[in-house]
């Protein structure tokens, strides 16, 4: 304010009755003044205060001295005074000295007349020191609430002598409890603690307050905007004499938190349970490597606790080896931390236990990240696929061999004759390929049963086997065929094993029950060189010289050369198989029957036959000629389907024509072969065709040959009693080209003999035959069968069989072939 200086009193004269008041005012240390618009009367203490002049003072407007902020409500104050308004008498002003100083002045005003017109008398306190205090205190208070919210804390305050309990303005946000409110008091708020929590607060509490340091604890709470978690700090205010008077401390809300740590427990507990009722092995590492959890199955495979394993380096644990070579495998954990991506060990690993026995497994390790994607550790994980393997390996052996004899099989084979080819062409280095065929295998089977024919195969092997060395390959192709592969073999050398395994295996003697069979074989060589050709010619000419020395002689071997004639000929039987199956596609078969006449004078008493047999059409449209598919039909098992198919387009040719007109009578012989009599379903699809044709079983008669039926007796004699039942016929073929035929004939039951035409094309000039025909048509006629002589090619041919007395006859002299239709 200023040193003080004498005020002169300024303004009209105070009345008689008012020096009183100006004595006073000029005594006293309040500042006093007098106004309407202006200053009237200013005291000495005004001036002092103000620090401005009498002089200056009167007659200045008095809002002026207000700062600015608070003019405009200085300014209404006044106009509310002197309207006759009330506003409050007392009010705290921010004044402007006149040096500038900011100070706070506590004023009070009331109305006084002057010179009978109203106007305001004030007195005016300096309070700057305490204004400052509470605005000091203010913005504590307020800093402290600001921190408060920032931290999400609440304030508190428990007076234990009031039992008052007064929370920060944050409460209402974080708990809902108005800071205003004295609710909850103390014990009000204690009873709101979750119920388990009770217990911890009031020992916290007793603890505090009975001398103990600051409390600090985590408890529940039931408040208005439900439970809450608080994390509770307090601290005890004690009086001069020690007592505890009050108690202040801050509420944290960590409900989020809780919650979160609560979820993560339970997922937690929710991963261990998972981990631990897996059938998988868990392993965890940190970022280093380091154990840090194995789940039950782990601890049971590698033979560690996970107490014991805690800590250390996981390779320590965790002990893989390559089950092959048992070299030590990479730390696939390792590898993955570093690259930080998931790693699978190749191959096929081996854990080995603590104890040292083994497993096999299966395993991947991945990483594990944190929020940022920072690696903190890595989850390895394997399966014990032990039994799994063997079964691998089980199945894999199977695959490769042979069951009954355990050679490698016809696939694993060729992959090893392809590396030879390979080998051959890249290195040029030579190799040996065998073909090998059992003779006579079937005779066993069909006399003395499969198992015998499986104990002759498996006997069969381990004759081969000691004849060749340790590298070669001896592999069971199928059926009694068997190949074998001499690596790195000269062709002399080759020769000569040929001839060991031919003379072994026609050593061997097959000892069944009270029989013995002797045993051989037909083996086809081919030498592998730079020049050899893929692996399907290599073996088709093994194949083809396996075929040349069996029709050779049997038991002898045949190497191939590449300008060979026999093997030629078998190649040339074997393009007629692709061939078949293209004429089977293009449907070029076609159906030609041949008339067979009655030679007697009564002729006309017998019933004429036609023979039907099937002719194919070749790719330029010419007719193929049968010598020369047949024979390699019946070579490669097609006979049965084309049989199928002439039976088939016989039957529902002859139902659709009219070649069975009820006054011709002619019957009609399809041909059929010894390989289709010899199958179980072919007289069920006979019959089906039949029955489906409704042609009249007595129209037909087939014709099967003499050594088809010989070899497959017992089925050709059910074929031919099932089917004459009916009412069909049947032809022997080529009768008199086996010397047993004559023993045969009274078990068949057939109606005509065909007498072979070789016998007849000759028998004009050839006595011996001409005897033989005669011979084969009395012994028919004794036993009551027809008989019929093919071949029949000239008129002479035609004379003399007449003489003979033979029945029917059949050939370019009677009628050429001709298309069924």
């Amino acid at each position: 304010m200023g040193e003080p200086r004498e005020a002169t009193p300024a303004g009209p004269p105070l009345g008689e009755t008012e020096q009183w008041f100006r004595t006073l005012a000029e005594t006293t240390s309040t500042a006093i003044f007098v106004y309407r618009d202006t200053f009237l009367y200013v005291n000495r203490a005004c001036v002092e205060l103000t620090g401005y002049d009498a002089a200056e003072l009167l007659g200045m407007e008095v809002w002026r001295l207000a700062h600015p902020d608070f003019q405009p409500a200085v300014r209404e104050r006044m106009r509310a005074r002197f309207a006759g308004q009330s506003p409050t008498p007392s009010w705290e002003l921010r004044v402007i000295r006149k040096d500038g100083v900011e100070r706070w002045m506590e004023i009070n005003v009331g109305m006084v007349a002057m010179d009978g017109v109203p106007a305001a008398m004030a007195t005016a306190i300096d309070v700057t020191e305490r204004k400052l205090g509470e605005l000091a205190l203010r913005e504590s208070g307020e800093r402290l609430e600001l921190a408060g919210r920032v931290a999400g804390a609440v304030t508190w305050e428990w007076n234990l002598l009031t039992d008052e309990l007064t929370l920060s303005s944050y409460a209402d946000e974080v708990l809902g409890f108005p800071a205003e409110s004295e609710w909850p008091t103390g014990p009000r708020f204690t009873a709101a603690v979750h119920a388990d929590d009770q217990p911890l607060l009031v020992a916290a509490l007793q603890g505090c307050l009975g001398g103990g340091e600051d409390f600090m604890l985590e408890i529940r709470v039931a408040t208005p905007v439900g439970e809450r978690w608080l994390s509770e700090r307090g601290r005890a205010v004690r009086d001069a004499a020690g007592t505890a008077i009050r108690m202040i401390g801050v509420a944290h809300d960590v409900t989020r938190q809780k919650l979160a740590q609560q979820a993560l427990a339970e997922e937690r507990e929710r991963a261990q349970v998972t981990l631990a009722s897996i059938g998988d092995g868990v392993i965890r590492t940190d970022s280093g490597g380091f154990v840090d959890y194995l789940n039950p199955v782990a601890e049971r495979l590698t033979g560690w606790l996970a107490s014991e394993a805690m800590g250390l380096p996981v390779y320590s644990v965790f002990n893989v080896v390559d089950e092959i070579g048992r070299r030590p495998l990479f730390s696939s954990v390792d590898r993955c931390l570093k690259e930080g991506r998931v790693i699978e060990l190749p191959g096929r690993s081996l854990l080995l236990r603590r104890d040292g026995s083994e497993f096999a497994i299966r395993d991947s390790v991945a990483p594990i990240r944190d929020g940022e994607g920072r690696i903190t550790g890595a989850v390895l994980v394997f399966k014990d696929v032990t039994e799994l393997r063997g079964m691998e390996r089980e199945m894999s052996w199977v695959a490769r061999h042979d069951a009954l004899t355990g050679l490698i099989n016809r696939r694993e084979f060729e992959n090893r004759l392809q590396f030879c080819l390979r080998t051959a062409a890249e290195e040029g280095r030579e190799h040996a390929l065998f073909y090998l065929d059992l003779d006579e295998f079937k005779l066993v089977n069909d006399t003395a049963g499969h198992l015998a024919g499986d104990e002759l195969l498996k006997q069969v092997t381990a004759v081969l086997s000691a004849c060749l060395r340790k590298g070669d390959t001896l592999a069971r192709l199928g059926g009694d065929e068997f190949g074998v592969i001499l690596e790195d073999t000269e062709p002399a050398r080759a020769r000569a094993i040929a001839q060991d395994l031919i003379s072994a295996v026609n050593a061997h003697r097959l000892v069944w029950g009270e029989r013995i069979f002797e045993v051989s074989a037909s083996l086809g060589q081919v030498m592998i060189g730079k020049a050899s050709g893929d692996m399907g010619q290599v073996l088709s000419a093994a194949d083809a010289a396996c075929y040349v020395a069996k029709e050779s002689g049997r038991n002898r071997s045949h190497l191939y050369q590449p300008d060979d004639t026999l093997v030629a000929e078998r190649y040339g039987e074997m393009q007629w198989i692709h061939r078949i199956h293209k004429a089977f596609d293009e449907e070029r078969f076609r159906l030609y029957r041949q008339a067979i006449e009655p030679l007697a004078p009564d002729g006309a008493a017998e019933p004429p036959l036609s023979e039907i047999f099937i002719r194919m059409l070749d790719e330029q449209g010419g007719l193929a000629s049968p010598g020369a598919f047949i024979p390699a039909a019946e070579r490669y098992h097609l006979i049965p389907s084309i049989d199928r198919w002439v039976v088939h387009a016989a039957f529902a040719s002859l139902a659709r024509g009219p070649l069975v007109r009820a006054d011709c009578g002619t019957c009609f012989a399809v041909n059929l072969s010894g390989q289709s009599i010899g199958e179980a379903s072919f007289l069920d699809y006979v019959l089906s065709e039949l029955t489906a044709s409704g042609i009249a079983p007595e129209r037909i008669c087939f014709e099967i040959t003499e050594t088809a039926a010989v070899a497959n007796l017992a089925r050709a004699t059910r074929f031919i009693a099932v089917l004459k039942s009916l009412g069909c016929r049947f032809v022997l073929d080529d009768f008199g080209s086996g010397l047993s035929s004559f023993a045969y004939l009274k078990n068949l039951r057939v109606d005509f003999l065909k007498i072979d035409g070789e016998f007849v094309r000759g028998m004009v000039d050839d006595s011996v035959q001409r005897a033989l025909v005669a011979s084969i048509h009395q012994i028919g006629h004794v036993m009551g069968i027809k008989t019929i002589a093919e071949s029949v090619e000239n008129q002479e041919t035609l004379r003399a069989l007449r003489t003979i007395g033979v029945d029917y006859a059949q050939g370019y002299a009677i009628a050429p072939p001709e298309p069924l239709e």
